[in-house]
This record gives C-alpha cells, sequence and structure tokens, in this order.
C-alpha cells in the first residue's frame, strides 16, 4: 500500500543553499512549519554522499506523521534509504521501469513541463505516476536548464488536464510567499530557494503555507 502523500507544500532541497545549517535541520524547521512533502535533491553528491543525505533527512522526519519522502532521480538510493518514493525527470529513467523497479508500494513523480510531456504521463498505465511536477512557473537560478517559465495561466492549463487524467499535480519554478497565491489549479507547489535559502525556514514554510490558504481551491 502507497503512504499518505499531501502534495500542498513539497519541499526540495538543496545542499548549497542549506549551507552551515544542514539539510537535515533545515527540513526539520521546514516541516515544523508546515511543509507536507520533501524530496532529497543533490545533483553533485556522489551515490553514497546522496544515500548518507537521505537517511539523515529521513531520521530528522523520525515522529511526523504523513510527510512522504522522495529521492531525486537516484531509484537505488530510494530503495536502499527506505524513501517512500523518488521523482524523475524527463531525461531520467523511463517511468514504466522506475515503477516495476520500485513496486506498487513506493511513490513516483513525474517533471512535465508541456502538453506534449504531460500526454505522455497521461498515456501510461493507471498507478504508474502519482503526481506530476509542471513547471518552472518562472525561470529560477536553481534550474537554470528548466526552459522559459510557462506562467501561472499555463500551469493551470496543464493542471487541469493532469487533474482529467487521474493525476495530482504540483507547480515548481520560483515560487515564493508573495507569488504563491498567483499558482492555481494545482494541488501544491513545490519550492527550493524560498525555504533552503531563508534564514528561517520555519518562518518562510508558515508564510508559504498562509499565502496558499488564501489561493483558489485546486
Amino acid at each position: 500500500m502507497r503512504p499518505a502523500f499531501d502534495p500542498t507544500l513539497y519541499l526540495v532541497t538543496d545542499t548549497a543553499l542549506a549551507g552551515a545549517r544542514g539539510v537535515p535541520d533545515v527540513v526539520r524547521a521546514a516541516v515544523a512549519g508546515g511543509v507536507t512533502a520533501v524530496q532529497v535533491r543533490d545533483k553533485t553528491a556522489s551515490r553514497r554522499e546522496l544515500y548518507d543525505l537521505t537517511v539523515a533527512v529521513r531520521e530528522a522526519l523520525a515522529g511526523t506523521s504523513g510527510v512522504a519522502l522522495f529521492v531525486d532521480d537516484a531509484v537505488d538510493v530510494a530503495l536502499l534509504a527506505g524513501a517512500d518514493g523518488v521523482h524523475v525527470g524527463q531525461d531520467d529513467l523511463p517511468p514504466a521501469e522506475v515503477r516495476a523497479l520500485i513496486g506498487p508500494d513506493r511513490l513516483l513523480g513525474l517533471s512535465t513541463g508541456d502538453e506534449a510531456e504531460l500526454a505522455v504521463a497521461l498515456a501510461l498505465p493507471p498507478g504508474t505516476v502519482d503526481v506530476v511536477g509542471i513547471g518552472p512557473v518562472w525561470s529560477t537560478p536553481t534550474k537554470p536548464d528548466a526552459g522559459a517559465g510557462l506562467g501561472p495561466a499555463g500551469v493551470a492549463v496543464l493542471a487541469t488536464a493532469a487533474r482529467r487524467g487521474g493525476l495530482r499535480s504540483v507547480a515548481i519554478g520560483g515560487i515564493d510567499a508573495a507569488r504563491a497565491p498567483q499558482v492555481t489549479g494545482v494541488d501544491g507547489i513545490c519550492v527550493v530557494s524560498a525555504i533552503c535559502a531563508a534564514p528561517d525556514p520555519q518562518a518562510a514554510a508558515r508564510s508559504l503555507r498562509s499565502a496558499l490558504a488564501g489561493r483558489e481551491p485546486a
């Protein structure tokens, strides 16, 4: 049985932005402020370093309820570290093959940036993908290769199509507390620097949750 997954405020970690505080402490504070899901991402880490980081984040989440833990790209690390799921991009392993590797009891996320990529996700057998990441909403320095921003209107169109196809969606790219109310139609938002670079990650997460409370419902 797949774990519970609340996509409302989805944190993607950044080791460099976390700095001396360390990713686990940032995650712990962010969850106290209202983060509902966490994805461990570190493109520069070795597999062993990513494994150790994921285990440390899993330990930081111990005692919390319903906060799903994903690993970016690395299926092997997700399995070995006991994560709840894995998130893959368009250039990573194909989602159908990833589902076969992780089995029926873990979550799978997939990045989509346009109608064609979403159509591929929707054509997969039901239950292959649990959530699609839609973006970037706005261009962002944390992922400069993500392409031009879709804008809130473009995200809303893709989110509507995802919902009709039975998939939940989260928006990512350049979202902060000021911009969050503009992003509608999705089931949640993903943030990186808005929390990882904040002086107080708990307060930043709380501000984002407050901003989301004023959005139109998905």
